[in-house]
């Protein structure tokens, strides 16, 4: 959990800090809900909650680098992204689900998911819609917007 927020901290206290709130919020979620199960991708989605509250608290311009390190492609990142979008997919009504999985996981034409729904092509980009705003609206926040306002993937 250190490594995913460290990355996305500017300093290590701040990391550290905001690693502790998110480990405090899951027990305290914990404890709350006992019907609560504590996932992976559940822990990274507060940790992501923790982070924007962070930068809307600090209301700050970024000082400027010279040379910022290299992001690149984490496959650890990719990884967690993966793992938050299946537990978010988990959330959706199945034919949400379904049909985003057959549209962007099988990577079928919206023809022949509408075939394999029963649907007409025009119901099932209806339904491709309103399935991609559901999936937007479970999703966790993922960056701070810099108005400082969160937003959805």
């Amino acid at each position: 959990m250190y490594g995913f927020v460290v990355r996305r901290c500017p300093d290590r206290r701040t990391a550290e800090d905001v690693t502790s709130e998110t480990f405090l919020a899951a027990m305290d979620s914990v404890r709350r809900r006992r019907d609560t199960e504590p996932t992976t991708g559940w822990l990274i989605g507060i940790a992501r909650h923790k982070l924007a509250d962070h930068w809307r608290r600090a209301q700050r311009t970024p000082e400027p680098v010279e040379n910022p390190p290299d992001r690149g492609n984490d496959p650890w990142d990719t990884e967690l992204d993966r793992m938050v979008a299946h537990h978010t997919l988990g959330q959706l009504s199945p034919v949400h689900r379904s049909v985003l999985t057959l549209r962007y996981v099988d990577d079928l034409p919206v023809g022949e998911c509408a075939e394999i729904l029963g649907r007409t092509v025009g119901a099932t980009e209806a339904l491709l819609t309103r399935a991609k705003r559901a999936f937007r609206a479970a999703y966790p926040e993922t960056q701070p917007q810099p108005s400082g306002r969160g937003g959805h993937a």
